[in-house]
């Protein structure tokens, strides 16, 4: 039986063409994030919430960092 390691590799995706990003652990997608509070919220959500989404080494940005939102501004209020 496989075991989940100490230190999960999660994967933020480039965004797609919304500006959406999608955020997984290994094969698994743990949920769709439009802005950075949703990547945290999805951690907090898949028992991860101990990661520093912004600094830790486990939290692989892919596309741009956390700061990389494309199409975010484009959003009405």
């Amino acid at each position: 039986m496989e075991h989940y390691t100490q230190h999960p590799h999660i994967v933020v995706h480039p965004p797609a063409l919304d500006g959406s990003r999608r955020v997984t652990e290994g094969d698994v997608t743990l949920g769709l994030a439009s802005h950075l509070d949703d990547v945290v919220e999805i951690l907090r959500l898949a028992d991860l919430d101990r990661i520093e989404v912004e600094e830790s080494d486990l939290v692989e940005w892919q596309g741009g960092g956390p700061e990389d939102w494309p199409g975010l501004s484009e959003h009405e209020l």
